[in-house]
């Protein structure tokens, strides 16, 4: 699993108007995407409107428009970028990891988590996407499946166990992860860390006993 993996996110769940193929085109689609996630951590989702993504972008308002049809399509990119980045240092942290013991990773992917909402603009106030809609990385599944499936990869590609099991254990583990990073997140605005700490606890616990092991 040398080569980073990309989240499995549908081209059409970012739906740009079309691709830039240029690198100044991919430059300008990287502005807006950061300029979005800015004012998104100033004004939030609602107040966000594409003329004010452009202005702060510095590019005219006929410009975005060439590649997103609306700013729900501005935040979907910005969301799968994100997407993609954990999926990315999850990777990382994998390949470091031996087989025997993968569950160890969720330490590695709850501090990845933390680290973004800590410190990516706008992840705080959209994470990967169900604030605006559940399925806003893909119109086909809710937004946690998408980052099971991304996992669900990830993890087979080191470890000799059946698809189907892992994919499963992997929803259960997420589900419950999310559930107490949002408790972490109400109680403390940059996460609770004795709710993370227990977070990791539950999950690998549970993880070991599904498939096997026991804890240290």
């Amino acid at each position: 699993m040398s080569d980073i993996q990309a989240a499995k996110v549908p081209a059409e769940a970012t739906p740009l108007r079309r691709q830039p193929v240029q690198q100044r085109s991919a430059k300008r689609v990287e502005q807006m995407l950061d300029a979005s996630a800015a004012l998104i951590d100033e004004l939030g989702y609602d107040a966000l409107t594409t003329t004010l993504i452009a202005k702060r972008a510095g590019v005219a308002v006929g410009s975005l428009y060439q590649f997103f049809p609306d700013k729900r399509a501005v935040v979907q990119a910005l969301t799968a970028r994100n997407l993609d980045r954990f999926v990315a240092a999850v990777n990382e942290r994998l390949t470091q990891l031996g087989p025997e013991h993968w569950w160890d990773v969720v330490d590695s992917i709850l501090d990845i988590y933390l680290e973004m909402h800590r410190s990516v603009p706008g992840f705080s106030k959209v994470h990967f996407g169900d604030i605006i809609d559940r399925q806003l990385l893909d119109e086909t599944r809710d937004n946690n499946a998408v980052i099971v499936d991304s996992l669900t990869d990830l993890v087979a590609t080191q470890v000799d166990r059946p698809v189907e099991d892992l994919r499963f254990a992997i929803t259960i583990a997420n589900e419950v992860a999310d559930a107490l990073m949002k408790l972490a997140f109400r109680q403390e605005p940059r996460g609770d860390e004795k709710i993370v700490a227990e977070a990791k606890y539950v999950v690998k616990g549970y993880l070991a006993a599904r498939f096997g092991e026991q804890q240290a």
